[in-house]
């Protein structure tokens, strides 16, 4: 387990430590784009992980996790090399496409390949940890990736910039490929159980998508478990705003960089403590987001710089909710599709968080707040135990 703990963690530090990301969009604005067109490729962006979530979730099931997470590294690799190469609006698109489908090669895959290599050598209990771990290097990565961007530009512009995280993508693929192959353990165990549910690499993909969907869709466990998932992880588009927050409040603009640098920092905590936090009540986890929600909307009413310690304790929170609400989710997973019911949960979230940004966009945060709330007031049904739960998490 060491092994597989040390390979997840090694990826999401190479996966995420990506220099462009603090820089896409002056990128594009120095090309010459409006607001507008930067808005649109946004959009375009968003679109294809929407479009490409399940499918690819069923081809990791259908044919291998691992491949699919070392697709994802290069399909990204690809859309930065393109921007590279093609400086302008097509080109730009054309990289968001790339990069559109390779995160949602990745989404989904990575938790049930972890999940099910943990399953087969017993540690299964274990995920909780692991997983928190990998998401809490994952968004620590984001200040080495914000110093490396800084150092870079200044030796050599964007071009620089591009193709180091041209590298970055291409050593986490290289890196992944060392990651285990492991299929479920119910379909080791019992070979005739592939054919009866339709998935592994002796099924085609229409049998996996229905697998996986009839999994997310009939098991009231595994449904909430997904919602609860989906609604959570779309509060996290509220992200984008953090640094808007912060200049409304009275930061300098010079000094919302490292003003924001708390953020990835508390989040980074939470999820590492997610694996101390597995047996918390359902009731407790809902308690913990409302009081997250609270704390943000003091730090808004107070409208002061030190309201950025609210938007980071806030976060740290959510953060730690969000890894225990994907462990149960992936708990409570029972058939060889584990992939594709994940990416059901990931394209819930892409469609929460559009509203999200949606509702927010048009000026109405006191109706994201009380949407918040909702989703705290529902975690402690859509998580309450079930028979997957039981021997693991008491209530």
């Amino acid at each position: 387990m060491r092994r597989l703990r040390r390979l997840a963690v090694g990826w999401a530090m190479l996966a995420d430590t990506i220099p462009l990301y603090p820089l896409y969009a002056l990128l594009f604005a120095d090309a010459g784009l409006s607001d507008a067109r930067i808005s649109s490729l946004l959009v375009i962006w968003t679109a294809v992980g929407i479009v490409a979530e399940v499918p690819a979730g069923v081809l990791a099931d259908r044919f291998s996790r691992r491949a699919a997470i070392v697709a994802s590294g290069l399909f990204q690799a690809a859309g930065y090399a393109v921007w590279m190469t093609a400086p302008g609006y097509a080109g730009f698109a054309a990289g968001f496409v790339l990069w559109g489908v390779g995160g949602a090669f990745a989404s989904g895959a990575l938790e049930a390949l972890l999940y099910d290599a943990m399953d087969a050598l017993g540690a299964a209990d274990h995920y909780l940890g692991v997983y928190g771990r990998v998401t809490a290097v994952g968004l620590a990565c984001q200040l080495p990736a914000a110093a490396a961007a800084t150092a870079l530009f200044a030796a050599g512009s964007y071009a620089l910039v591009g193709w180091v995280s041209v590298g970055c993508c291409v050593a986490s693929a290289a890196l992944a490929t060392r990651l285990p192959e492991v299929r479920p353990v119910a379909e080791r165990r019992d070979p005739g159980a592939e054919a009866e549910q339709g998935a592994g690499s002796g099924r085609g993909y229409g049998a996996v998508l229905r697998a996986g969907l009839s999994e997310a869709a009939r098991r009231p466990g595994v449904r909430a478990a997904i919602v609860a998932v989906a609604l959570l992880a779309g509060l996290d588009g509220l992200e984008e705003y953090f640094p808007l927050l912060a200049r409304q409040w009275g930061v300098a603009t010079a000094a919302v960089p490292l003003a924001m640098v708390a953020v990835p920092l508390t989040g980074a905590a939470g999820a590492a403590l997610g694996g101390v936090a597995g047996n918390l009540r359902a009731r407790t986890l809902g308690l913990l987001v409302a009081g997250a929600v609270g704390v943000f909307a003091a730090a808004g009413l107070l409208r002061r710089p030190a309201g950025v310690a609210g938007i980071a304790v806030a976060y740290g929170v959510f953060q730690l909710v969000l890894v225990v609400g994907d462990a149960r989710l992936q708990r409570r997973i029972e058939g060889p599709a584990r992939a594709t019911v994940t990416s059901v949960a990931a394209f819930g979230t892409e469609v929460s968080a559009m509203a999200v940004i949606g509702i927010w966009a048009l000026g109405r945060p006191l109706l994201v707040a009380g949407a918040a709330l909702a989703v705290a007031a529902a975690l402690p049904w859509l998580l309450r135990p079930n028979a997957a739960d039981a021997t693991r998490a008491p209530e």
